[in-house]
């Protein structure tokens, strides 16, 4: 056996600890406050490992953590090398200002809009697929994490309007930008259609200030990613985000914009 546990041992180790107790799916979900059916999706795989599902079930089943550190040890190694120092500096965030002119932000993505963007292409096998978008959606618990870190997220409209998986999908991840988007500490922002041409179509870029005060920023190309924290870097970046939200609608401008194009996906 791997010494990275995968999805489908935390899977059967889930199901293995449930039986050990003598509990029924249906007794485990009234529990931990879930339904049978969702145990059980949960347990054959589908529906996504989540660790707010992971901590509840550690706490009644009495296993001092260990299905929420399994997973923990799962996301690390799902994401790419490059990315791992990154992800340990978002975590550590107390603010983080990101744009992307192409994709919604990984921590707004919902589970279908995340599959279907890393399905894309077929450079990575179902498995793969599964074990990121499962990573990817444990990445934003710590947008509820104490202390809440402050995002503001911009993107460009036509983001909105390019279809990415079926419409449901669409459908689905614009409502999410709008649930997410009334939370205290969230801010997502739209740069409109009609805006001009800006030098933040050059690419995506995530500025984080960390709770020590230190100042990153994380580039990603074609290939991999590039952390950055020289101050001439950062305060290059900083212009560019000042540039970026400049063109972007305010805050309820935007809500109303994203749901007028989520209108357009039923």
């Amino acid at each position: 056996m791997s010494r990275v546990p995968t999805l489908t041992f935390l899977r059967d180790q889930l199901r293995r600890a449930r039986q050990a107790r003598g509990l029924s799916q249906e007794e485990l979900g009234k529990l931990i406050n879930y339904s049978s059916s969702q145990v059980s999706a949960v347990e054959i795989g589908e529906r996504p490992v989540q660790p707010d599902y992971l901590a509840r079930v550690d706490a009644v089943l009495d296993t001092g953590g260990l299905f929420v550190a399994m997973l923990e040890l799962i996301r690390f190694h799902a994401a790419p090398e490059w990315f791992r120092p990154w992800e340990e500096n978002e975590r550590e965030a107390a603010a983080l200002r990101w744009y992307d002119p192409t994709v919604i932000p990984g921590l707004l993505q919902t589970e279908g809009y995340a599959r279907a963007m890393l399905g894309v292409g077929g450079e990575l096998t179902a498995e793969e697929v599964e074990t990121r978008v499962v990573a990817r959606l444990a990445r934003q618990s710590l947008l509820t994490a104490k202390p809440r870190p402050h995002l503001v997220a911009v993107l460009e409209e036509h983001t909105l309007r390019r279809q990415l998986g079926d419409r449901a999908i669409m459908r689905e991840q614009l409502q999410q930008l709008l649930a997410v988007g009334t939370e205290p500490n969230v801010q997502v922002r739209v740069v409109p259609a009609d805006a001009p041409w800006h030098v933040g179509l050059n690419g995506p870029f995530i500025l984080a200030r960390l709770g020590n005060g230190a100042k990153l920023a994380h580039l990603d190309n074609q290939l991999r990613g590039q952390t950055v924290d020289g101050p001439n870097d950062i305060a290059a970046l900083e212009r560019r985000w000042e540039t970026v939200t400049g063109e972007a609608l305010p805050r309820r401008q935007s809500a109303r914009l994203i749901e007028e194009v989520a209108k357009t996906w039923t």
